[in-house]
């Protein structure tokens, strides 16, 4: 048989009674949650300049969207295949932040439904806010649907493990 070291005992001990996966030090963890509240806020200002933001422009082409998929495929099928990756993909960075940093401000919304839900949430608030509000702006369901995936994406990418580092999670017997 196989040895077993110091910290692969500790770990099977500790899911063994239940106990608590140890987060980073306090003065860590505060200073983590507090660059992320910074970097939510940023993004938060952002998202409103880049959403909110009259577009005189586009009102002759700016429709509302509820069919899933419709506009995916307009994007597509354009000729200027830069112009539906700009689109896409800049929806889909859009939603990137959420899955980053709603874990680490949020221990109680840390797994992947929950961060979902919430970008959902926000997103179609505020696609809603700019069909009903903004000149040249309309909603859009698609848009919602890029930007929680794109949310995905970040949880997967980071959220997840930001999220264990700062808070304690609780082992199961």
């Amino acid at each position: 048989m196989g040895r077993k070291g110091a910290a692969g005992e500790a770990d099977t001990s500790a899911a063994r009674t239940g106990t608590e996966r140890r987060p980073l030090p306090l003065p860590l963890r505060l200073l983590a949650m507090a660059c992320a509240f910074a970097a939510m806020v940023a993004f938060a200002v952002v998202l409103a300049d880049l959403t909110l933001d009259p577009s005189p422009a586009s009102v002759s082409i700016a429709h509302t969207n509820l069919h899933p998929g419709a506009t995916l495929k307009l994007y597509l099928d354009q000729p200027g295949f830069r112009d539906a990756v700009k689109q896409i993909g800049g929806n889909i960075l859009l939603g990137a932040p959420f899955g980053i940093l709603v874990p680490v401000l949020a221990p109680g919304a840390r797994g992947v439904l929950r961060v979902l839900l919430l970008t959902a949430i926000v997103m179609l608030l505020v696609e809603m806010a700019q069909g009903a509000l903004v000149t040249g702006r309309a909603f859009d369901v698609d848009d919602v649907i890029l930007n929680t995936t794109g949310a995905l994406v970040g949880w997967l990418l980071l959220g997840r493990r930001l999220g264990r580092a700062v808070h304690a999670r609780k082992r199961k017997a």
